[in-house]
């Protein structure tokens, strides 16, 4: 069993990693082949368009790396679904978009298995609680 170094949590645009900031400085700290993890990285995310993916780096102690992809943060899916830039600065008074509930069920769906819940009526009201803090407002 190799000795764990260090486990390194990043967001990166689908298919988009490169060694510049953060993730060349991040990654570099730790004596990891940055090239690397990035052509692998890109190649195991080109599928996934333009999505934001949290990445969870186990660097160990030799060098050598694994990585696990997980599913885009909530936020950026209803923001994608609403087809919005950013969230309100004030939820409770500017509304800035609107997602159905089918919307919020294609998301539950995505978000399932990064969660510790198989109860999909709490994954949707998770996600009702966060389209609600970011001014979105949900139909049907």
């Amino acid at each position: 069993m190799k000795t764990i170094k260090a486990i390194v949590k990043l967001q990166i645009p689908a298919g988009k990693a490169n060694p510049a900031p953060p993730v060349g400085p991040t990654l570099g700290q730790h004596g990891l082949n940055i090239i690397e993890f990035c052509q692998k990285f890109n190649e195991a995310t080109k599928e996934k368009g333009s999505d934001l993916i949290p990445v969870e780096i186990t660097i160990f102690g030799d060098r050598t790396f694994e990585f696990k992809l997980k599913t885009p943060p909530v936020t950026f899916l209803l923001k994608k679904a609403a087809g919005i830039k950013k969230g309100s600065g004030e939820p409770s008074k500017n509304k800035v978009g609107k997602v159905t509930i089918k919307q919020v069920d294609e998301i539950a769906k995505i978000k399932m298995k990064d969660l510790n819940t198989n109860d999909i009526k709490k994954v949707r009201k998770i996600i009702e609680g966060i389209a609600k803090s970011m001014g979105i407002i949900i139909e049907g």
